[in-house]
């Protein structure tokens, strides 16, 4: 699973990016409601435990950005007022959560059958797959219908231990790529319409350009909810071209080798068949480029190395 500890002041991150991320999720709130955000009647309780974690937190870690108030609290950048105390809430509150920070949310509760299903969620960037049609689901079985390479062999045993024993003051994070070949960042058009039934790579369009190429990274953390018992993920996502990230030193190395290194069930589900001749070019070639400028030394990968590249 590639967990690491997590410190607490590095639960939410925000960057220059923040307005928009902000707009795009509030367009996509807009205009998509429960296909993004949605909570199931039972994890109401936890999604506005939430609610409540975020307006302590935030305001404390981003003093200059958020402002707690009486009822909950006031983005002080995009002058939202938050309030989390009055009945009904004014939105669903995965939504409202949403709202406060650049990460997508979503949170997962135990059954009596022992399983952690996915009853609440605000999955509004997530460019390859949908909350409608993981709602509701079990752990399992969201990884199973998304064809997760190695779940069954490798992962789900440890994943569902990892569930059980998770307690709130033991948070972690874990990290992913992908390679995007279109600069949409709430949804990759290059793998179908959102609203369509057939998606996949096989949509995509064959080694486009390489400035289309986007560099896509997601930060996840884990928590557990100390009041309601449900464990929260935060899916921060960072996503930048690949012609920014493979300007530094060693990267455009480090990530070629990465991709080349993925057996035929990951290079399937990250759909490299539809991008490595122009990717891989473009990267042996940048790295010749670092090494012949004296940037970097062969061999001093490994010492250079910072996840992911």
């Amino acid at each position: 699973m590639g967990l690491r500890t997590m410190k607490w002041d590095e639960w939410i991150e925000l960057d220059n990016h923040y307005m928009r991320y902000h707009a795009d999720k509030a367009r996509r709130i807009e205009e998509r409601g429960e296909k993004c955000c949605r909570t199931a009647p039972e994890a109401f309780d936890g999604a506005v435990e939430l609610l409540e974690e975020f307006c302590d937190y935030l305001p404390q870690r981003y003093p200059s950005l958020y402002k707690k108030t009486p009822v909950g609290m006031v983005n002080l950048v995009t002058d939202e007022s938050f309030d989390i105390i009055s009945r009904p809430l004014s939105e669903d509150p995965m939504a409202m959560a949403a709202r406060m920070v650049q990460d997508d949310l979503a949170i997962m509760f135990e059954k009596a059958d022992g399983q952690y299903y996915l009853l609440a969620g605000a999955i509004l960037l997530a460019g390859f797959w949908r909350l409608e049609d993981k709602f509701g689901m079990p752990l399992s079985e969201i990884h199973t219908s998304g064809d997760v390479p190695g779940f069954r062999e490798k992962l789900e045993k440890g994943m569902m231990n990892f569930f059980r024993r998770i307690k709130p003051e033991q948070p972690v994070l874990r990290n992913n790529y992908f390679i995007q070949v279109d600069d949409e960042l709430p949804w990759s058009s290059s793998i179908g319409d959102e609203d369509g039934k057939d998606m996949g790579w096989f949509t995509a369009e064959k080694n486009k350009a390489v400035e289309h190429h986007m560099f896509r990274s997601e930060r996840q953390s884990l928590r557990r909810l100390p009041r309601s018992g449900g464990v929260v993920f935060t899916i921060r996502t960072y996503f930048h071209p690949v012609t920014d990230v493979a300007q530094e030193p060693y990267v455009p190395g480090r990530l070629a080798s990465a991709v080349r290194s993925w057996g035929d069930d990951v290079a399937r589900y990250k759909g490299r068949e539809m991008y490595q001749d122009t990717l891989l070019e473009y990267l042996d070639g940048m790295h010749k480029k670092q090494v012949e400028q004296g940037l970097i030394e062969v061999g001093k990968e490994e010492e250079a190395h910072v996840y992911p590249y």
